[in-house]
């Protein structure tokens, strides 16, 4: 009787560790929209570019860089007060969180992407480039880009 007993109880230990090893793991599920973008009237070598990153995982990622066939690089900016009562950017020296079951809006004034030295015979009103976001779970994720003066 008391082997018996023991069986079981080895037998339902080893179900639950099965069950519990098959159990999903936590995961982003990331999706980029209304890409667009946009050449800068204070330094013409540059351009903004700006969407909304949604994900509808359990799990956060974070988005740590880009790239595109018509900038030089990417940069992700945030846009500042200063203590002279002036806007500013700086550079982000960390990745953009994208909460799990949340989205980030990149767009100006706030959080955003630079194209810097952009290549006018392609980052232009009229045109679209393809922009390949990095993150550090979902991997690469090429979206297009409609560049206009908006």
């Amino acid at each position: 009787m008391k082997l018996r007993l023991f069986q079981g109880l080895v037998l339902g230990l080893l179900l639950t560790t099965m069950f519990i090893g098959c159990a999903p793991a936590a995961a982003p599920a990331i999706t980029v929209e209304n890409g667009w973008g946009r050449p800068s009237m204070e330094m013409p070598t540059a351009g903004g570019i700006f969407l909304l990153i949604k994900n509808s995982g359990n799990a956060a990622d974070n988005l740590l860089s880009g790239s595109s066939a018509a900038c030089g690089s990417i940069e992700l900016h945030e846009t500042i007060m200063k203590s002279d009562g002036t806007m500013g950017m700086n550079l982000m020296d960390k990745p953009i969180e994208i909460p799990a079951g949340g989205e980030i809006e990149l767009k100006s004034g706030g959080l955003h992407i630079m194209c810097i030295m952009k290549k006018d015979d392609q980052f232009k009103p009229g045109a679209t480039i393809d922009l390949t976001l990095v993150f550090e779970k979902s991997g690469e994720i090429t979206i297009p880009v409609e560049v206009r003066m908006k």
